[in-house]
């Protein structure tokens, strides 16, 4: 029978520090580069005959990802990928008062051992190329944007010197041609990947979702393991409501939780509100939230959400958008009740 032991490791941009408890015992802990012969060198310290290793990070965006591949690949090692808040809020469960990568390795340790172990999937290199270029994309539209504004102003009194306008026209001439090979790179990866090109034309069905917008959404789900559930992809949207009530005099507003990826929840945004304004079926569901007092960014969020339930649905029974199966027009609801008052008489 194999023997369990646990480690926990921090991660930054040029080393890893390993706290390993081994049958039962901690063991002192041990700094490596992060890099190649680094990831290799922990996996050669953690691996050992007879027993299974659980190991847990952080997920601390691209500086973990190598070292998570290559732990996942190596025998006698499991690999779990903690959200950072979990960790955070379970090391003030600890009283852990002072703060520094070598207490923090002990503190993952000791999440990996009390809570759950969740094993990682990696997604595939496909989904993981369509992430990245995904990311840069949005950066470079927020760059856009705040582009477009500084010229705005600039424009807006004689006093600019006209080196700055030009300046910026240059700049959002450069980032635009940037951001259209980008777009044609991800197209490229997509099209090499019959399992992506499914899902990319089945989001292209949704009247709401455009090229640019399908692409973001894709990325993000394309991250995920397929073996989550539809209320799992809602949280790792962050789009779950929150609540927050005790007793009987602290009532807050239910709110979403904001505690899953704000990549795929700002992907969502604009569907949504195109959706929400000029599909017929999520209009109609919009303009009923709103018949039941809620506020406009309330129905939105909604919108999102049952978007995201949608899109679920598509991927799984590889169909087509079918908006009847999102929210009944009500004058299709009036229709069928007559007929069933028809057929009763």
């Amino acid at each position: 029978m194999l023997k369990i032991d646990h480690a926990g490791i921090e991660v930054s941009s040029k080393e890893l520090i390993v706290a390993l408890r081994r049958e039962g015992k901690l063991k002192p802990w041990k700094s490596f580069p992060n890099t190649p012969g680094g990831h290799q060198a922990i996996v050669r310290y953690l691996a050992r005959q007879g027993h299974l290793v659980r190991v847990c990070l952080e997920s601390t965006g691209i500086y973990g990802l190598d070292l998570a591949l290559a732990l996942h690949a190596a025998p006698g090692i499991e690999v779990m990928v903690a959200n950072p808040r979990a960790v955070r809020h379970f090391a003030q469960a600890l009283m852990q008062r002072s703060k520094n990568d070598r207490l923090d390795a002990v503190v993952i340790l000791e999440f990996a051992e009390r809570m759950p172990f969740q094993a990682w999937q990696p997604p595939s290199p496909a989904a993981r190329h369509l992430c990245a270029l995904a990311r840069r994309l949005e950066a470079l539209t927020e760059l856009c944007a705040a582009e477009k504004n500084r010229l705005h102003a600039a424009r807006a009194t004689e006093t600019s010197p006209s080196i700055i306008r030009r300046d910026l026209e240059s700049s959002l001439r450069f980032h635009e041609r940037a951001m259209q090979r980008l777009e044609e790179e991800a197209l490229k990866v997509i099209a090499q990947e019959p399992e992506l090109q499914r899902k990319f034309d089945l989001l292209r069905s949704i009247r709401g979702i455009a090229q640019t917008s399908a692409l973001q959404v894709l990325a993000g789900l394309a991250m995920l393991s397929p073996d989550l559930d539809v209320r799992q992809w809602v949280a790792y949207s962050g789009l779950d409501p929150r609540e927050y009530s005790s007793g009987s005099s602290v009532h807050k507003k239910t709110r979403i939780s904001k505690a899953g990826n704000r990549h795929l929840r700002r992907a969502l945004y604009m569907p949504a509100l195109v959706a929400a304004r000029h599909e017929p079926h999520f209009r109609a569901y919009y303009e009923h939230l709103l018949a039941r007092g809620k506020t406009k960014m309330q129905a939105l969020v909604a919108v999102m959400r049952k978007l995201l339930h949608a899109i679920y649905g598509m991927f799984r029974h590889q169909m087509p958008f079918d908006g009847g199966k999102v929210y009944q027009l009500p004058q299709v609801v009036a229709a069928n009740r007559a007929s069933c008052t028809k057929e009763v008489a």
